[in-house]
């Protein structure tokens, strides 16, 4: 029972030391997580302002040197030359003299310059400083330059360079429009090339958990560098939305996926439509975090475990003796003295308290059997002998009743009626004076009322249907004997006393271990006074019952005598319709049937 000793012993070494470390367990894990996510943004952050520090460096790097070379006499000169000899097939000596100069001057700025700048200048026909571009309006960063003004371009390879070097190396470019300053005309584009390596190497560094990573992309969720973005695109594609309608320029998104939620850092970039994001899932930024609550649950549990051995070694001592005897008191409840003596503990410590305990329910159990058995033995003989004057009570009555009928038949001259009465007297007869035993069979019992039903026929004609159905289930059925017969007469007599006509039917059925009993008549009922005296009858003034006690009072004595609480009864009428008496006996397992 949960209430007992050793329980409560459990439960209070359980909550006082275990509920602390459960609420550590939990607590402390929150705390710890909070501080890492407040931690990681504050640190993630810096880490992506030094980032974009870089990145406007360079970009800021590019955009001068391409202006340099915008505004430089060499640079306008080789344009004008261009312009001039468009329709000339080989090269005059001015334009080799000016695209001489032109080499010399991009390579010294590429010398020159840090972050692995290079410069190429190209005409919008393809003609270039150190090759040319026959498919130029076929090549993706022109035509984004050219149709959607994108200044900065994603990483590509470009073989028209002047180190043999980066000619197969990714570069992300800074395009600026070759203009004649003098005439203002746009004919073609300076292209700065900056080294994409450059750039992931610093963005590398950026790193977030054990997994976590960050990239750059465009507006429309394109990766700006090289490489696989491992970032589901659904995340991006959300993420920018939220972007497009965040005012600030930084900050923190948490995305929720179907099997991850994401944390993305996200910081808009001063170059182009450049978005810098560095992202990480819970599960890898709190990793940690779940290995400590981890810990701590497995350490609760380690010392739930001790706590509870700990006090079932510290109760036993008291608690075992105390257990056998409760056992030993539940066989006592039963009834079952013999296994009570048998369970008896045995006093193992000097415990003078329980040992004494126990002494006197030994002695309170032994008198206690005494009594018992001397009650016990006392009520056997009484209940015989209500139920032998019981039984005892039907048979002169029905004998009497019996042979008023067959002297009223003979009175008639009916002698072929009266030798069947007698036929069937003596069958009845032959069956109520077999006193081997009381108990029968409901076939038995059924066959019964069949002989004492014809001898009422012929008695009142045609005044008088009985009628059986009886179940094929139930015919095993045991039960005790004259228990139908008397509520069969009475049925008769009273649905005679208001009409010429009577029905009475019997009927019998068995399910869910429950024999079922209904005698059913259409006679004048019974009144509600008679019926609340049966309910509040008992069997203590059996014995003495004068002969009004003959019929349905006799019968609910004899059944509550016999079977106790396994009888019930239910009794429906209505005055001046009939009275429906209904029998319930819940088959005892075991029984012989």
């Amino acid at each position: 029972m949960f209430l007992s000793l050793r329980n409560k012993l459990f439960l209070v070494f359980s909550c006082l030391l275990t509920i602390p470390f459960l609420i550590l367990s939990l607590i402390m894990p929150n705390l710890f997580t909070n501080y890492i996510r407040e931690q990681t943004q504050e640190l993630t952050i810096g880490m992506m302002d030094q980032f974009s520090l870089y990145i406007d460096s360079v970009t800021m790097q590019a955009a001068d040197v391409g202006q340099q070379v915008l505004v430089n006499s060499i640079t306008q000169d080789w344009l004008r030359v261009e312009n001039n000899n468009h329709d000339n097939e080989t090269l005059t000596t001015a334009r080799l003299v000016v695209r001489n100069e032109l080499n010399a001057m991009l390579g010294s700025m590429m010398v020159n310059n840090s972050n692995n700048i290079s410069v190429s200048i190209f005409t919008h026909d393809g003609e270039g400083i150190w090759g040319n571009y026959p498919n130029l309006d076929n090549t993706e960063w022109y035509q984004e330059f050219i149709q959607q003004d994108k200044t900065f371009t994603h990483s590509h390879i470009d073989t028209n360079q002047q180190s043999a070097l980066m000619r197969d190396m990714p570069i992300n470019s800074h395009l600026i429009p070759l203009v004649d300053l003098n005439t203002l005309q746009d004919s073609g584009v300076i292209k700065v090339n900056f080294s994409t390596e450059m750039i992931e190497e610093s963005l590398a560094k950026i790193k977030i958990g054990e997994h976590g990573h960050a990239f750059i992309v465009d507006h429309q969720g394109a990766n700006v560098l090289t490489g696989e973005i491992h970032t589901p695109q659904a995340i991006i594609d959300q993420s920018l939305q939220q972007i497009a309608n965040q005012p600030r320029k930084q900050g923190l998104l948490e995305i929720e996926n179907e099997q991850e939620n994401y944390l993305l850092f996200y910081q808009q970039l001063s170059v182009g439509d450049w978005i810098l994001m560095s992202e990480v899932t819970e599960d890898d930024l709190f990793a940690r975090s779940n290995q400590l609550q981890t810990s701590l649950l497995l350490l609760s549990i380690g010392l739930f475990v001790t706590t509870i051995i700990a006090s079932f070694l510290f109760s036993s001592s008291i608690t075992d003796p105390l257990r056998g005897l409760m056992k030993a008191m539940n066989y006592l409840e039963k009834g079952d003295f013999e296994n009570a003596k048998n369970v008896m503990p045995t006093i193992r410590s000097e415990n003078n308290e329980i040992r004494y305990l126990l002494q006197v329910f030994d002695h309170t159990m032994d008198r206690l059997k005494q009594l018992i058995d001397s009650e016990y033995k006392t009520n056997i003989r009484r209940r015989n002998a209500e139920y032998k004057a019981l039984l005892l009570q039907i048979n002169p009555h029905f004998l009497n009743n019996t042979l008023e009928i067959i002297g009223g038949l003979a009175a008639q001259g009916k002698n072929r009626e009266v030798m069947n009465v007698s036929v069937y007297l003596g069958k009845m007869l032959r069956y109520a004076l077999n006193t081997k035993s009381d108990l029968v069979t409901l076939a038995d019992e059924i066959q019964y009322i069949r002989n004492y039903a014809k001898i009422l026929e012929l008695r009142y004609e045609g005044d008088l249907q009985i009628t059986i159905v009886e179940d094929q289930q139930a015919k095993q059925f045991p039960i005790i004997k004259f228990i139908i017969q008397p509520l069969v007469e009475n049925a008769v007599k009273y649905s005679l006393m208001s009409k010429n006509h009577a029905n009475v039917t019997v009927t019998t059925s068995y399910r869910d271990h429950q024999l079922i009993l209904q005698i059913a008549d259409d006679g004048v009922g019974i009144p509600d006074e008679v019926i609340q005296s049966l309910s509040i009858s008992t069997q203590a003034n059996t014995l003495e019952s004068s002969g009004n006690s003959i019929g349905l009072k006799n019968v609910l004595d004899r059944l509550h005598l016999y079977y106790g609480e396994r009888f019930s009864y239910q009794i429906d009428t209505v005055l001046q319709q009939g009275t429906t008496i209904t029998l319930e006996i819940t088959e005892e397992r075991g029984n012989e049937a």
